[in-house]
């Protein structure tokens, strides 16, 4: 099938625009991959060092004539979604020898979860942590004595940020290794509406843990569509994964498999044999843009707008909002998982999952097919589902139609003809919505704002009855630069309420939302932040504010001169605990959202 034009033009637009970040990126890997390989150039106290630390491996390294590969793990037991790579490592070291290669643990990069910081300080480290990810598995690669990579990792700044460093060794092959999601636990539309009926004081603490427990209750990702299952999502679009490995549950034979399958592919796409896949070469424009498709086609989280920017960047490319904005109007939506639906992600693995949205989108000219991936079968192998049978990892066809038609669907007959992903733009600047689970009805707010700089302040005016009318609530100072842009997931219930009780309300912050974003319209990233003079810092209580996602416009309606004179609202003072002041070098440094919100990447000159 052809590619569709507008797909192909995005993609031009893209590749034109990286002409000289990509060129010099290439330059990069390919004057490593030049160097021959770092372990035979590497002193012999070096070595020794490298292989102290093993016993069984030690020959076996010494003779230098098989891959090392390098583990960079992000495990740890106080997560769900990590606590399953406990064992991986011990495992992967034996289906390593099993292929005639080595591993070791390269290092390990912090994880936190934002599900449990939400709300509190802790989350404004969150974005930053993708930084110290990347910069963590930089240092775990820099030891030189790796020809290739396992990376460990699954939620919402993890896989980016290994990604991000991981681009910079570009000339390694590598692999990503999913743990998969939990088993399904309380439904997610009930957990939600324990939530909202906490938030109106109609149940205690008791049973809004009781319900929180019934959902997050063992090893895996959770189960809502946020931002850790669209990182699963992208990476089987980018062809990173092990075909069809994003959703098989922990603990199955199926995950075993593939995790053994992920190990044993690195030896084969090393650079001694014929078929050479280096990680730089396969994250390519093309590669990005399946990404970005699949985020569309899914109804996937707002904060790759963020992320998927970020990573580009680290091999040289650019992409932009308004790429999105093209992509999603031709990109239909073919997945309802909440919170853009009733089923969580066990069921949308079970009505097709991936593999299914991928077959149709490569039908329809929508993905580009011919991409570099680490599978043998190409993009076309991740339009397959993996099964075991007889002890043995094969992949089938899928039937043409879907398991379940409520939350998936074929290209012919769509949710929805678009992704569900739009720009704002107006005097409060530049901002992105995601449109996907809000009603068509509520694309078009117009009411007085309220001010607030906490979502805290949001919350105890909401218990006492300020927000009880049509509102567009404002909380600012929650930029990269003003507090490291954490996600503002708990104004989710009482905004909700508030639409629940018949009032028109929209949301307008230079934070972020939760991957989780759903039914009420939210303008979030807006650009320029309120911390050193973005626009929004000029809202006072009672301005009207019309957000139009059918126009794509973000407008305080204020007379111009008014406009224009009005004073910027004081600056807050930076919050002093929980490590926050660890990290203002990255404060000071970030750039905007729309070009990943990095200090990293921006003091790099990338």
């Amino acid at each position: 099938m052809p590619l569709h034009p507008e797909l192909a033009a995005v993609t031009d637009r893209i590749i034109e625009r990286s002409k000289p970040g990509r060129a010099a990126y290439l330059d990069l890997i390919e004057a490593a991959r030049a160097s021959g390989g770092d372990r035979p150039k590497l002193g012999c106290a070096n070595l020794a060092h490298a292989y102290a630390g093993t016993d069984e491996q030690r020959d076996m390294l010494r003779d230098g004539r098989r891959m090392n590969i390098g583990i960079v793990t992000a495990y740890n037991d106080m997560l769900s979604a990590h606590a399953p790579y406990y064992r991986y490592p011990e495992q992967m070291k034996v289906w390593a020898l099993e292929a005639g290669a080595t591993a070791q643990v390269a290092g390990g990069v912090p994880a936190m979860c934002d599900g449990v910081t939400q709300g509190y300080e802790g989350m404004e480290l969150s974005l930053f942590s993708r930084d110290a990810i990347a910069m963590g598995t930089a240092i775990a690669l820099s030891h030189r004595t790796f020809e290739g990579a396992a990376l460990l990792g699954i939620c919402d700044k993890i896989v980016p940020g290994l990604l991000m460093g991981a681009l910079r060794f570009g000339h390694l092959p590598m692999v990503l290794v999913p743990g998969g999601p939990m088993r399904s636990g309380l439904a997610n539309k009930a957990k939600a509406a324990v939530r909202e009926a906490f938030a109106e004081g109609k149940v205690g603490r008791e049973e809004l843990l009781d319900a929180e427990i019934a959902a997050y209750h063992g090893k895996g990702t959770c189960t809502f569509y946020g931002t850790a299952n669209s990182n699963q999502m992208m990476m089987e679009a980018m062809g990173l994964h092990v075909p069809g490995a994003a959703f098989a549950n922990p603990t199955t034979k199926l995950r075993q498999e593939l995790t053994r399958a992920a190990v044993q592919r690195l030896p084969q796409i090393g650079w001694d044999g014929d078929d050479y896949r280096p990680l730089g070469r396969c994250v390519d424009e093309r590669a990005i843009v399946n990404a970005a498709v699949a985020l569309l086609a899914t109804g996937g989280s707002t904060n790759h707008l963020i992320h998927l920017p970020a990573i580009a960047r680290a091999a040289g490319i650019v992409i932009d909002w308004e790429d999105f904005d093209r992509l999603s109007k031709v990109v239909p939506l073919l997945a309802r998982v909440y919170p853009n639906g009733s089923a969580d992600v066990n069921g949308f693995e079970d009505a097709g999952g991936p593999p299914f949205v991928i077959r149709e989108l490569l039908g329809g000219g929508l993905m580009h097919g011919d991409i570099l991936t680490i599978a043998e079968g190409g993009m076309a192998q991740y339009a397959m589902k993996p099964a075991v049978e007889d002890e043995t990892l094969l992949w089938r066809e899928l039937p043409q139609a879907p398991g379940d038609d409520s939350i998936l669907r074929r290209l012919d007959a769509p949710f929805s003809p678009e992704g569900g992903f739009r720009i704002l733009a107006g005097n409060l600047g530049r901002a992105c919505i995601k449109v996907s689970a809000v009603e068509r009805d509520r694309w078009v707010i117009e009411a007085p704002c309220r001010v607030f700089a906490t979502q805290a302040e949001v919350q105890e005016a909401f218990k006492a009855g300020e927000l009880d009318r049509d509102v567009v609530v404002v909380v600012r100072f929650q930029g990269a630069r003003a507090n490291g842009m954490p996600e503002l997931h708990k104004l989710t219930p009482p905004l909700g309420v508030l639409q629940n009780r018949g009032f028109r309300v929209a949301l307008v912050t230079d934070g972020r939302m939760s991957g989780a974003s759903g039914k009420v319209p939210c303008a979030i990233h807006l650009s320029p932040e309120a911390l050193g003079g973005g626009p929004i810092g000029k809202l006072r209580d009672g301005d009207v504010v019309r957000l139009d996602a059918e126009a794509g416009v973000l407008q305080a309606l204020v007379d111009a001169a008014e406009w224009d004179a009005r004073p910027h609202a004081a600056e807050p003072p930076m919050a002093l605990g929980t490590g926050r002041e660890l990290f203002r070098l990255m404060n000071a440094h970030a750039d905007e959202a729309e070009k990943g919100a990095s200090a990293m990447l921006a003091a790099a000159g990338l």
